[in-house]
């Protein structure tokens, strides 16, 4: 019986979860919004949180707002693969979504604190890819967050108190940024998905596919 071809082995790729984290100012945000430009795979994972809808947010697309009680449900329920508490808030990313993302072979984007990196890779450690992004100096990282010119003084500070324990956390993820030129740390971290999209643990049907090459069970 002639071998099977090749072209009849499907291999394909199982998707993967890439988190980015960061001390506030140190560029997460601007570099997660040019990945999501650029690479067409790769969509944002939608949180649940029960802070109130701000004016210009949408429900199910900035975040799924939800009531305390109907958040506790989906604690109980497990149906939340990380949830933290922020500023008085309850945020967590539902499990389905995710799950149905990669199964398909979509990658999906985090943003999430190291607390929140640390529940997904209890719970998925080998979907989970994970990049953490220092600023150049604190120095710098001030900079930052002033020339934003929408926080008063005392939030500033705040945010550069709890920066250094969030950067105590960089030796917990896969690769680590730092971030001197936003074009360049774009590049890194593009390069880090393509290099992980690549693992032969992540391509489903890849040992049938080797089996046609080699003639070998």
């Amino acid at each position: 019986m002639p071998p099977e071809s090749v072209t009849d082995v499907d291999i394909r790729r199982r998707g993967l979860m890439l988190v980015l984290s960061s001390p506030s100012g140190a560029g997460k945000t601007s570099i997660s919004r040019a990945l999501l430009e650029r690479d067409g795979n790769l969509s944002l994972s939608v949180s649940a949180t029960t802070r109130p809808q701000r004016p210009g947010e949408t429900d199910g697309k900035d975040y799924h707002f939800v009531a305390p009680d109907d958040f506790e449900a989906l604690i109980a329920a497990d149906e939340l693969l990380e949830h933290a508490r922020v500023f008085g808030h309850l945020y967590g990313t539902p499990k389905a979504p995710v799950e149905a993302a990669l199964s398909a072979g979509r990658d999906v984007l985090f943003d999430v604190d190291w607390q929140g990196t640390q529940q997904l890779a209890e719970r998925a450690r080998d979907d989970l890819v994970s990049v953490f992004i220092l600023p150049p100096s604190t120095v710098e990282l001030e900079q930052r967050l002033r020339s934003r010119a929408r926080d008063p003084e005392d939030v500033v500070q705040g945010r550069m108190a709890k920066a250094a324990d969030e950067m105590s956390h960089w030796a917990e993820y896969d690769y680590v940024i730092v971030n001197r030129d936003f074009e360049d740390s774009i590049v890194q971290v593009q390069a880090i998905l393509a290099a992980e999209r690549l693992r032969r643990e992540r391509q489903v049907g890849l040992g049938a596919f080797v089996k046609t090459l080699t003639g070998r069970p």
